[in-house]
């Protein structure tokens, strides 16, 4: 990783922990979280709890306040506000957070939002100064049929478009390969490697050099405490979008071992 891009370790918790468990798990790993941050200040932790948990981790946090560990919010829509039951905006995401993970593959997936809708959010999050990770990745069977390439640059060209140039170097990317999410199998540090690079390559095309080497570019699926060294030990891999790692106390582990970087 490059000597001016901070790593990030974010942990997505999807839909677990209710406010109640939520507040019971942080309050557990917070001390010894923020002294694995304390010591590595060049690693910035990340944590995503659902929407209707942010509150008390913000509570928690606030209560033991510490540098490099950060509240992020799951998703957010475009619209400033209005009749749209269910969804909360930038606007009020900022009130808590300071972070939003942006198009994950489960909303790509299960909830068909496309390039253009995650593009849309990304600009709300940027026009209220919060920090968007950005997922992009191939499914299985694209993976198979050699369309990673492919679908990689499609994600990346139109889901971060229309970033003005002041806009353009403040973006986290996270490369999730869906065929490695929930199941077990990292792909190979090499396969990710490869991507990563591809994406910086994609991304210096639309933006310029200078962005493209100030961004973060995250691995996510099935990063654990056993894997995450071999992973962030690469210059272009500049953290991880954690899952089901996160909910555990080893999320701790996980973010220590991320420091060994070479």
């Amino acid at each position: 990783m490059a000597a001016t891009r901070t790593a990030i370790i974010a942990g997505n918790w999807k839909m677990n922990y209710g406010p109640r468990q939520a507040a019971d798990f942080v309050k557990q790993i917070l001390p010894a979280l923020a002294h694995v941050i304390r010591t590595h200040p060049h690693i910035v932790s990340i944590l995503c709890p659902p929407d209707i948990s942010l509150q008390v981790v913000r509570d928690v946090l606030d209560a033991q306040p510490t540098r490099g560990i950060e509240l992020g919010a799951q998703n957010l829509y475009f619209e400033e506000k209005g009749a749209y039951t269910g969804e909360i905006s930038a606007e009020m995401v900022k009130e808590l957070c300071s972070a939003v993970i942006l198009g994950h593959s489960e909303r790509r997936t299960y909830f068909a939002e496309t390039d253009e809708l995650v593009n849309k959010k990304l600009l709300a999050a940027l026009k209220h100064h919060l920090l968007p990770i950005v997922c992009v990745g191939e499914t299985l069977q694209q993976y198979e049929s050699g369309q990673t390439s492919q679908i990689i640059e499609q994600q990346v060209r139109h889901s971060l478009a229309n970033l003005q140039p002041e806009q353009a170097g403040q973006i986290v990317i996270a490369y999730e390969p869906l065929w490695a999410i929930g199941s077990g199998k990292a792909a190979t540090v090499d396969d990710a490697v490869k991507v990563i690079r591809q994406i910086r390559q994609i991304y210096s095309s639309q933006y310029g050099s200078s962005a493209a080497q100030a961004i973060r570019i995250l691995y996510g699926g099935s990063v654990t405490a056993d894997n995450i060294a071999a992973f962030t030990a690469q210059e272009d891999i500049d953290g991880a979008l954690v899952g089901g790692a996160s909910l555990k106390a080893e999320f701790v582990d996980l973010v220590r071992n991320s420091s060994q970087k070479k």
